[in-house]
Order: structure tokens, then C-alpha cells, then sequence
């Protein structure tokens, strides 16, 4: 059987805004297929991408809608808060869980065009930081799509297109302003499908798990095994899942991690138990000089000594944290170092 490619998904994050522009400026008014695009963006702010795309665009630009069409020669935005999910021709919005802290998020687009369209779909990594839309590069062309990452000397944040490359697999790259002549030559090929492998379980559970379906949450089994690492969303355990040489992570309830995104994240809340740390050592100290003084004051000698001896101690811990946390350097190799300095 042979078909046409019709879908286009694109991802973007750091830098994106610029990227998408670019290339959806270089599409003509007579572009074949559909264009889903998803810019991370904070949950809670008016997105006003669409207005911009639309300046820049020959094709209609539309914020997102739940149950909306997916038509040829449009350019659909994805909302704030909101998953941009492919449910066969159609767009659902659901509000499931964040995928490397995102919503919407590039992978769980990917994904579900590799679930619904699979050979049919073209995949685009743009601009971004740390290895969003991975592994939705790779679902996709586990399913017979085709990936595009930009060339990333070309992209303002390189870290994404390079991974889509590296470790997703996509076939081409090239620099923004030539993505929409080279989508031009994969839409006009012919495809054959003959041997495409269907969407599989693992694929399937983890786009039910964005939808919130709930049979994707009642089963026993859940993706992965045992990574012994637990969610920075909700601390509870984290699966390892590996496929198409990706290991990845995702916790009972559905929080998906790449590994560059899972590491970033743990820096994260490494830095505020530190900050904590550094409050509780502050506390300390001000309260051990305090109760000092007033033993001095009654004649406590030793009691005075004892919590001199504390302030002292807290200070100097107090000392060092605020040394890590303002170089920045909170690896294992730093530590040594400052802790021989007290």
C-alpha cells in the first residue's frame, strides 16, 4: 500500500518562537498537509502565538480546539495548560500530566501522531533546551513517520534538535529557513506502508495515560521497571522505559522524564534542599547566639561555651553552603574541596 504523508507536528521550546515563525513563513498557500505545533509555555499566561504565526504565515492559524478537525493547509497551536493530543482526524485537549515538567509538551504530540498517523507523519524538532521531544521522535519513527531536527549551528538553543538527532534518529536536518522546501519533497513522495509496524501497548498506554484514560491507570502492570529513582512531581517511584535505544522515566500517575530533563530537575530541587539547609543553619545560628548571651548574662559559663561552640559551627556550615550555592557547583567533585576549608 502506498500513501502520502498529510501531518506535520512540530516542537519547540527555548528560542522556538523565532524558529516556528521562520518556517511557517516559508510555507506556501497551498501546503498539503496540517500543521500541530507546540511551544512550551507557562500554564497560566494567554498564548499569543498564534497571532504571531499569523502574521508571518500564507496559511490560517488557530489556537487549538477540543474536538476540532485536523485539516491540510492549517497551522493549529497548542494552548496553554493544555496537551495537544492526535485522536485519528481529530484534536483533543486534555489536561493529563506533564511530560518533563510540561503541558503541553512536544513529546506527548509526537507520540500520539505516531499512534494515529504513523507513516503518514512528519515530525519537527526545533529550538530548545535540554532533549524535549526525544522521545516522541522516536515513537514516531518507530512507526514508520519521518524526523526533521533543525540544524542545530542554525537554532538559538541547540540542545533539542541535537538529541532528536543523536539519540531520536531524525532522518534530516537543516537550517529553519530550508525546513519548508524539504517538507515540500517528503509530502510529495510516496510512501510505502507495507510492513509498518502498528502502534504498539507501550505506545498505546502512554498516550491513554495524557488522554487521563482511565483503564491506562487501573491496570496492574505499569510501563518500565523499577528505576529506584522517584518523580520530581509527585516523589512517587519512577519506571525506567527503554526503547529505541532511549532509556526514559515515567511514575504511576503518568509524569514522563527524558534523561536530560529528569537530571536538570533533580539540580532543581538539589538547590532548594540546599536554600532549605541554609535557612535551617541561619536559624540555628541566631538562636545559639541569642541563648549565648543571655547565659552569659546570668552567669552561665558553661552553658555560654557550649552554645558559642554551636554558633560557631552553624556558621561555618552557614559559610559553605552559601560558597556552593553561589559558584553553583553542587557536584560530588566540588565537595571535598570546601568541606577540607572549614
Amino acid at each position: 500500500m502506498v500513501i502520502r504523508r498529510d501531518l506535520v507536528v512540530v516542537g519547540a521550546s527555548a528560542g522556538g518562537v523565532e524558529a516556528l515563525r521562520d518556517l511557517v513563513r516559508g510555507l506556501p498557500a497551498d501546503f498539503p498537509a496540517a500543521v500541530l505545533a507546540v511551544l512550551h509555555m507557562p500554564p497560566s499566561a494567554r498564548s499569543q502565538l498564534p497571532e504571531i504565526l499569523a502574521r508571518a504565515s500564507d496559511l490560517p492559524v488557530r489556537p487549538a480546539r477540543h474536538g476540532d478537525l485536523i485539516e491540510p493547509g492549517t497551522v493549529t497551536v497548542a494552548v496553554p495548560d493544555r496537551h495537544l493530543v492526535v485522536v485519528g482526524r481529530r484534536i483533543a485537549l486534555p489536561r493529563g500530566p506533564r511530560e518533563n515538567g510540561h503541558r503541553p509538551a512536544v513529546d506527548v504530540l509526537f507520540r500520539s501522531a505516531a499512534r494515529s498517523a504513523g507513516p503518514r507523519a512528519v515530525g519537527v524538532v526545533l529550538s530548545g533546551a535540554l532533549d524535549d521531544g526525544t522521545a516522541g521522535m522516536v515513537a514516531l519513527r518507530a512507526r514508520g513517520g519521518v524526523g526533521i531536527a533543525q540544524f542545530p549551528g542554525d537554532a538559538l538553543y541547540p540542545s533539542m534538535p541535537l538529541h532528536a538527532l543523536e539519540v531520536g534518529g531524525a532522518e534530516h536536518t537543516a537550517p529553519v529557513a530550508e525546513i519548508p522546501a524539504l517538507l515540500g519533497r517528503l509530502l510529495a513522495e510516496e510512501v510505502d506502508v507495507t510492513g509498518v509496524e502498528p502502534a504498539s501497548e507501550l505506545m498505546k498506554t502512554e498516550v491513554a495515560m495524557a488522554e487521563l484514560d482511565g483503564d491506562a491507570y487501573d491496570g496492574e502492570d505499569r510501563p518500565g521497571t523499577p528505576s529506584g529513582f522517584g518523580c520530581p512531581s509527585c516523589h512517587g517511584a519512577l519506571f525506567a522505559i527503554d526503547e529505541g535505544g532511549m532509556q526514559r522515566y515515567r511514575c504511576r500517575v503518568g509524569h514522563a522524564w527524558s534523561p536530560e530533563a529528569l537530571a536538570e530537575e533533580q539540580a532543581q530541587a538539589l538547590e532548594g534542599a540546599l536554600w532549605m539547609a541554609l535557612r535551617g543553619l541561619e536559624e540555628r545560628a541566631a538562636l545559639s547566639l541569642a541563648m549565648g548571651r543571655r547565659a552569659e548574662e546570668r552567669g552561665h559559663a558553661h552553658s555560654a561555651l557550649r552554645f558559642r561552640a554551636r554558633h560557631r559551627e552553624a556558621t561555618d556550615a552557614a559559610a559553605l553552603l552559601r560558597r556552593l550555592l553561589h559558584r553553583g557547583e553542587l557536584s560530588a567533585e566540588a565537595l571535598p574541596d570546601e568541606l577540607g576549608e572549614g
